[in-house]
């Protein structure tokens, strides 16, 4: 089944403390581990990012409210963490929301490459691969979870969500079981 691997979020301004900054290295470890085997099984990436104007003026509301200055464009805070192996020519989806298919072309993308199985990996598991999930699912894609490859600055959230995706919305499997399988 033709699939592509969304990394989600995975931006210099997430990793700068807490939980995220604690599970940085393994968790590009594993990222990179899947993006690897996909390149090989033509399993292509597809990095989301995050990104709003420095007025943030294209910002959701409690960011403008709050002044909330994360993953401002055009700086590093909003750039892929460098250690993700990104080659050039790779697709790259710009957001404004949690949802990467929240008005970005991601569903025109996958509909042309007739991508019909979607493996995500990235941040937070709680809020933006969550919305994104289940806009894939509302538009009938298979979902896995690469459960080694998603986390959140919040761990109860993190579990909780993948408990609510797991029942019907996704698959969850770690990269050993992924890797294992026949994508063809």
């Amino acid at each position: 089944m033709p699939t592509a691997i969304l990394i989600i979020d995975m931006l210099n301004d997430f990793f700068l403390d807490g939980r995220l900054k604690e599970r940085r290295k393994e968790l590009c470890e594993k990222i990179n581990e899947l993006i690897d085997w996909g390149r090989q099984h033509n399993v292509k990436p597809i990095w989301v990012r995050q990104e709003f104007k420095e007025d943030l003026s294209d910002a959701f509301l409690s960011m403008r409210k709050k002044g909330i200055r994360k993953t401002i464009e055009k700086t590093e805070g909003a750039l892929t963490l460098d250690e993700l192996k990104s080659n050039e020519g790779d697709l790259e989806i710009i957001k404004k929301r949690y949802s990467a298919f929240y008005k970005t072309n991601l569903e025109e993308i996958l509909n042309e490459t007739r991508i019909k199985q979607l493996i995500f990996c990235g941040i937070n598991t709680h809020a933006c691969v969550r919305m994104t999930a289940i806009d894939a699912f509302q538009r009938d894609f298979e979902i896995i979870i690469a459960t080694d490859c998603v986390e959140s600055y919040d761990e109860e959230h993190h579990h909780v969500t993948l408990r609510y995706l797991g029942k019907e919305i996704a698959r969850l499997l770690d990269n050993d079981q992924i890797m294992n399988k026949d994508f063809a």
